[in-house]
C-alpha cells in the first residue's frame, strides 16, 4: 500500500484562510443580531442590559459545545466572555447614542498601555480614531481645545499605586468622568533580533513601568536605566536607535507594532497587575440606569476633628460600598488636601443621591466627577464553574483553654475569625468550599505540564501544583528543571485559567520564584529553614507551608509565625503525614493535626494525602478523610504516565484518577 501523501502547506493555508472569513462573518452575523436585540431592549426598560444568569449558561453550553468537538473548552469560555463583554458595550453604545467616529486622545505612542485600553473601551462604536499626546495634560488639553471628544488616562495601578498628577487633572472645571476600563499589565523587556539579556546594558521605560519592575531591574547588575515618556515610545527608540545594548520595557503590541523581540516576560514585580483608566469627557453623558455603575467625587473638609468620618458615615449610613478612597495635596491650600472617593452605583439610585447629598453637608466642599457604568462580562483569570455545595465541616472552635499561659503569636485564634486566602480569585479558608490543588511532583517538560494543566482543570482543580526545584534524598535523582520549568508551568496554568503552586528552596530565589509563581511553597524539609521562613515573610505572595515530617504542630504553627511576623499573613498550612514507627504508609497522615489547627489557628488548613499514602491507590480514601476532619481543600500530585515519572510516581494519580477523586469527594464542577 502507497504511503498516504502529505497534505500541501499552501492548501492547508488557503482552508484556514477560508475558515478564518467564516469566523468573521458569524461574528457579523452576531452582531447584527445584537443590534436588533439593542432596539428591543431599547423599547423596554425593563429588560436588563446585561443577564449575568444568560451569561453563566451560556459560557456552560460554550464549554460542552467545544469539548464535545475536541476543542479546548476553557479556550473557547474565554473567548465567548470577550465576545459577552463585547456585545454588553455595543448595547450600552446604542442606547446612549454614541457617536460614531470619535476622536480618543491618550498619554503615550501607538502600542502603550493607553492605546491598547482607549482601542478596548471603544471597539463597540465603530471608526474611532486616536491620538497620542506627550503628557496626560496634552490629552487633557486636546479634550478642552475640542480636538478630541475622549481621552484615557490611567489613574492607578494595583503595583505601583496612583498615577501622580493625573488626580490634580480631573478636578479642572468641565471634565467629566464618563467610564472607566480595567487592563491587565504584562511588561516585558524587548530588544532587538538577536539580541540576549547578557547584551543589555541600558533600559528605558515609562516611571510607572520602571517602578512595577523594580525588582528585576535591582537583579541586572551595572545596566543603566532610563525614564522615558511612556512604555511604547521607549519601545520605539529602541528601534530607531539600532543599538543592541538598549532596551525597553513595554508590552508584546509595542513589540509587535515596532518589530521588536521579546527576550524575557513577566518582569513585574507582581504576576496580578492591572492599570484602571478613566475615560473623561467635556459634557456628561447620560447612561443606561439598568447597568451597574460606580459614582466618583471630590471632596475637601475644614480641620476639625472626625471630619472625614463625618462625611465617610453618610455612605456607611446608607450601605454604600466605598472602592476607593485616595487623598491628594490641594492645588490651591497649602498642607491641606482633597479626597477622591468612588463608590458603588450610580447618581440615578435615590439612595447614592441622598447619600452624596448627606455627604456634601458634612463637606466643605464635594463635587461629583462623573457617574458611569462599569462592565463586569471580564472574570478573573482563575474564576470556575460553580461548585456543589460544599461538605458539612466541622465548626472551628477557640481553643483558648488549650492555648495556656504561653505568649500569644499572630497565629493564634484568640477571637479572629478564619483568615481567607485569595489567590487570583480562588479563595481559601473560612466557609468557602473545600479546593483541589492538583499537578505532577516535578514539571518534566512542555507537553507533560500542559497535560496536566488541562486535566487539572477539567477535574475541577482551581491551582495548578508542580515542582520546578527539587529537594531529593539522593543527589542522584532528578532535581527539577529549575527557572527553565518554572517558566514552562507558568504559561501552562496561564494557558488554563490556574494559578500554580510551587515549592522555593532558597532565600536568594525567593524573589524570583514570587515573580512567576502564585503561591510559595515551603516543603517538609524546609518548615524550619529560619532564613526562608523569613524571606518568604517578606513578600506579599501565598505561601503554602507544609508540615515538616518529624515536627509537633507547635513547630509547625510556629514556622508559621516566622511568616506572618515577617508581614505576608497569606499563609496555608499543609499537613502531609509525619514519620513514625509505622511503614506500611510513607508516612502516616495526622488527621488530627486538622482538627488540632483549626482550634489553635484562623489560617486555613489543607492536607496532601498523596505524600501520605505513598500508593495512589491509597489517595481517595484518605481525600475523604481529610475533608471529614474539617479541612479547606486537598494538594494531590497526578501525572499522564505515572509510571514512567521521574519523581513520586507511585503515588502519582493518573488523569482519570484524579477526575473520579474530584467527583468523588464533591469537588467537581457542576455538571453544565
Amino acid at each position: 500500500m502507497l504511503p498516504t501523501p502529505m497534505p500541501d502547506l499552501s492548501d492547508l493555508r488557503d482552508d484556514l484562510d477560508a475558515v478564518d472569513r467564516r469566523l468573521v462573518q458569524a461574528l457579523a452575523d452576531r452582531q447584527r443580531l445584537v443590534t436588533d436585540v439593542a432596539a428591543v431592549k431599547a423599547g423596554d426598560d425593563a429588560l436588563p442590559i446585561q443577564d449575568p444568569d444568560r451569561e453563566h449558561d451560556l459560557l456552560a453550553r460554550v464549554q460542552a459545545l467545544a469539548e464535545d468537538a475536541g476543542v479546548d473548552g476553557y479556550f473557547a469560555s474565554t473567548l465567548f466572555r470577550q465576545i459577552l463583554r463585547h456585545s454588553v458595550q455595543f448595547q450600552a453604545v446604542r442606547q446612549r447614542g454614541e457617536a460614531e467616529a470619535l476622536r480618543v486622545a491618550y498619554q503615550g505612542d501607538p502600542g502603550c498601555y493607553s492605546h491598547s485600553a482607549a482601542r478596548r473601551h471603544f471597539a463597540p462604536v465603530g471608526g474611532a480614531a486616536f491620538q497620542g499626546a506627550r503628557t496626560f495634560g496634552a490629552a487633557i488639553d486636546a479634550l478642552q481645545r475640542g480636538d478630541a471628544d475622549r481621552a484615557v488616562l490611567p489613574v492607578e495601578n494595583t503595583t505601583a499605586g496612583p498615577i501622580a498628577g493625573v488626580y490634580d487633572l480631573l478636578t479642572e472645571p468641565g471634565l467629566h468622568i464618563v467610564g472607566e476600563e480595567v487592563v491587565k499589565v504584562e511588561h516585558c523587556l524587548l530588544a532587538l533580533d538577536g539580541v540576549r539579556l547578557a547584551d543589555v546594558a541600558r533600559v528605558g521605560s515609562h516611571p510607572q513601568a520602571l517602578a512595577q519592575c523594580s525588582l528585576f531591574l535591582a537583579g541586572l547588575d551595572g545596566v543603566r536605566v532610563d525614564a522615558e515618556d511612556d512604555t511604547a515610545g521607549a519601545a520605539r527608540l529602541v528601534a530607531a536607535s539600532g543599538d543592541r545594548t538598549r532596551a525597553a520595557i513595554a508590552g508584546e503590541d509595542a513589540a509587535a507594532l515596532y518589530g521588536l523581540q521579546v527576550i524575557k516576560r513577566h518582569v513585574a514585580n507582581r504576576k496580578e497587575n492591572y492599570t484602571r483608566f478613566l475615560v473623561v469627557a467635556a459634557e456628561p453623558l447620560a447612561h443606561d440606569a439598568r447597568l451597574p455603575h460606580k459614582t466618583s467625587l471630590v471632596v475637601s473638609t475644614d480641620h476639625s476633628g472626625g471630619a472625614l468620618v463625618r462625611v465617610l458615615g453618610a455612605f456607611d449610613a446608607a450601605g454604600l460600598n466605598l472602592t476607593k478612597l485616595e487623598s491628594r495635596p490641594s492645588p490651591t491650600a497649602p498642607f491641606e488636601f482633597l479626597f477622591y472617593i468612588d463608590l458603588e452605583g450610580g447618581m440615578h439610585d435615590e439612595r447614592v443621591r441622598q447619600s452624596v447629598g448627606a455627604a456634601a453637608g458634612q463637606a466643605a466642599s464635594l463635587r461629583v466627577l462623573g457617574s458611569y457604568p462599569i462592565f463586569r462580562a471580564e472574570t478573573p483569570r482563575a474564576a470556575v464553574a460553580p461548585r456543589a455545595a460544599a461538605p458539612a465541616r466541622p465548626p472551628a472552635t477557640t481553643g483558648a483553654a488549650s492555648a495556656g499561659a504561653r505568649r500569644a503569636t499572630l497565629v493564634d485564634r484568640g477571637g479572629r475569625p478564619d483568615t481567607v486566602v485569595e489567590v487570583a480569585g480562588v479563595r481559601i479558608g473560612g466557609d468557602h468550599p473545600p479546593v483541589l490543588i492538583a499537578g505532577p511532583c516535578s514539571v518534566e517538560g512542555r507537553e507533560q505540564i500542559f497535560a496536566s494543566a488541562k486535566a487539572v482543570r477539567q477535574a475541577g482543580g482551581v491551582m495548578l501544583r508542580g515542582g520546578c526545584f527539587k529537594p531529593r534524598t539522593l543527589p542522584y535523582d532528578f532535581q527539577g528543571l529549575g527557572f527553565e520549568g518554572l517558566a514552562l508551568m507558568h504559561e501552562a496554568g496561564r494557558a488554563h485559567g490556574l494559578p500554580i503552586v510551587t515549592e522555593v528552596l532558597h532565600p536568594r530565589d525567593v524573589e524570583a520564584v514570587a515573580r512567576e509563581a502564585d503561591v510559595l511553597q515551603i516543603g517538609a524539609r524546609n518548615m524550619q529553614n529560619f532564613e526562608l521562613l523569613k524571606e518568604v515573610g517578606k513578600t506579599r505572595t501565598a505561601v503554602l507551608l507544609k508540615r515538616g515530617m518529624s515536627a509537633s504542630i507547635a513547630e509547625w504553627l510556629a514556622a508559621a509565625e516566622y511568616v506572618l511576623a515577617g508581614g505576608n499573613e497569606r499563609v496555608v498550612l499543609c499537613e502531609r503525614g509525619i514519620r513514625t514507627f509505622e511503614t506500611a504508609t510513607r508516612n502516616t497522615l495526622d488527621l488530627s493535626a486538622v482538627v488540632v489547627a483549626r482550634e489553635r489557628t484562623h489560617l486555613p488548613v489543607i492536607v496532601d494525602p498523596s505524600h501520605a499514602a505513598g500508593l495512589r491507590r491509597w489517595v481517595p480514601a484518605l481525600a475523604k478523610a481529610a475533608l471529614a476532619a474539617g479541612a479547606h481543600g486537598l494538594i494531590v500530585e497526578a501525572h499522564p504516565d505515572p509510571d514512567r515519572a521521574l519523581s513520586d510516581g507511585p503515588q502519582s494519580l493518573t488523569f482519570d484518577g484524579l477526575a473520579a477523586l474530584a467527583e468523588e469527594v464533591g469537588l467537581a464542577p457542576v455538571p453544565a
